[in-house]
């Protein structure tokens, strides 16, 4: 009997240690960019994993260097909330948390998506703002050519044939 109870009180333990590595948040934060991928993959697991580019300056360089982070996702319904930001090509802030370990079922990455907050308008297509140049108005329809008609000729006006020798 004493034996179960032990065997018992050790698997209490076990449990105990990966609950609190796996579903005990490390850190939690915010990062905003444009989501540049985001697929449902793996081979036994299916999860969400995304790539957000954060962009970013170099204060070595002093140039624009793209910085990016992996994310994975557990949620459906934020899932589908970032498949509709790739879709416009807007700017999101994504809300993670970080776990101490990763396991195969929850993703490939330590940070989850708990939250998605999306920045700004949709991007419009190139040439759609008619503010710059090239741009053309959207929504307004086109001006139509009317069909030209011949006019009779004034009575005081001769009418003169082409020349049809070059």
């Amino acid at each position: 009997m004493r034996g179960i109870l032990y065997f018992l009180l050790f698997l209490l333990v076990v449990f105990g240690i990966l609950y609190v590595l796996t579903g005990w948040s490390y850190s939690d934060g915010e990062r905003a960019g444009t989501v540049s991928k985001f697929s449902r993959r793996g081979f036994v697991f299916k999860t969400y994993e995304g790539v957000l580019n954060v962009g970013g300056f170099s204060g070595e360089t002093g140039s624009l260097t793209p910085q990016y982070f992996d994310f994975s996702v557990k949620d459906e319904a934020v899932a589908a909330q970032i498949t509709q930001a790739v879709k416009t090509g807007q700017r999101v802030t994504l809300h993670y948390e970080e776990k101490i370990l990763k396991l195969p079922w929850n993703g490939d990455t330590k940070y989850y998506i708990t939250n998605v907050e999306v920045i700004g308008p949709p991007q419009q297509p190139y040439g759609a703002n008619p503010n710059y140049p090239g741009g053309q108005p959207q929504g307004y329809p086109q001006p139509q050519t009317q069909p030209q008609t011949q006019q009779p000729a004034a009575p005081d006006q001769q009418t003169v044939p082409a020349d049809s020798t070059l």
